[in-house]
């Protein structure tokens, strides 16, 4: 398939995780693609691509900084000259659970500015872009947590269920434009992030099995799942889709 041949295809969080399969995905159908995360482990992702006759740049940036961020959109324009799909996938979980009358202040601050507020600035740098070419495609990946309540691990949710709100006000607002915006909620996707971070599901074999038994089909996710997902919503495909908040969830969210 080349579904993406000679679209430029921009990515964060691409290091890993969800972000690492969406960039891969892209590059294996023909886009160009632009790797960027705070991690420089996406120049790997970047070689990968090239390894494999793609193309592909890495720029550094920081979701939280808008200046970073503004200078992302502006590398892809200079490099590439012009942005046809962007897909927000940087983001991060709390290291700690605890209920809110108790949860860090830190831990809170600093998950909104990454989740919330780097998603809003994304949108609003790929936007400004979108506009100038009058056209364009964004995805950003919120999380089954921004459909529920998830018990002692409120920024998280709150950050996550904001980003269906921002999704939904931006598809509003720029439907008439060309652009479309959608989001994705995936629920436990086999990730660094999910096996590693807060819940260490790869060093707790019972965590591991309530969590797949949540699942309606009693596994987790893969990244190339939700992958899949974000590359349809930027596609031809879904062109009459804007303002979707598309659980990627294995059934959970059916119960």
């Amino acid at each position: 398939m080349s579904r993406f041949k000679n679209k430029v295809c921009l990515v964060t969080g691409a290091a890993s995780g969800i972000g690492r399969a969406t960039a891969m995905s892209f590059a294996k159908e023909g886009a160009k693609v632009v790797v960027s995360d705070v991690s420089s482990k996406g120049i790997d992702v970047v070689e990968t691509i090239k390894s494999l006759g793609g193309e592909a740049f890495y720029q550094h940036c920081d979701i939280s900084d808008w200046h970073s961020v503004e200078l992302l959109i502006e590398k892809v324009v200079e490099v590439y000259g012009k942005l046809d799909c962007a897909v927000n996938s940087a983001g991060i979980a709390g290291q700690v659970s605890q209920p809110i009358h108790s949860y860090p202040f830190a831990d809170w601050h600093k998950q909104i500015a990454v989740n919330l507020t780097g998603s809003w600035y994304f949108l609003k740098a790929s936007i400004n872009q979108m506009l100038e070419q009058g056209s364009g495609s964004i995805v950003l990946v919120s999380s089954a947590a921004g459909l529920s309540g998830h018990s002692e691990n409120s920024p998280y949710s709150a950050s996550k269920h904001g980003i269906v709100g921002l999704t939904r006000t931006a598809a509003l607002e720029y439907a008439d434009k060309n652009i479309r915006i959608n989001c994705v909620c995936p629920t436990a996707i086999e990730t660094p992030m999910i096996m590693e971070g807060r819940r260490n599901l790869a060093q707790d074999p019972e965590a591991l099995m309530a969590i797949n038994n949540y699942q309606a089909m009693k596994r987790m996710g893969q990244p190339e799942e939700v992958a899949s997902v974000n590359l349809w919503l930027c596609s031809h495909e879904s062109s009459f889709i804007t303002g979707c908040a598309m659980p990627v969830d294995g059934g959970a969210l059916s119960k």
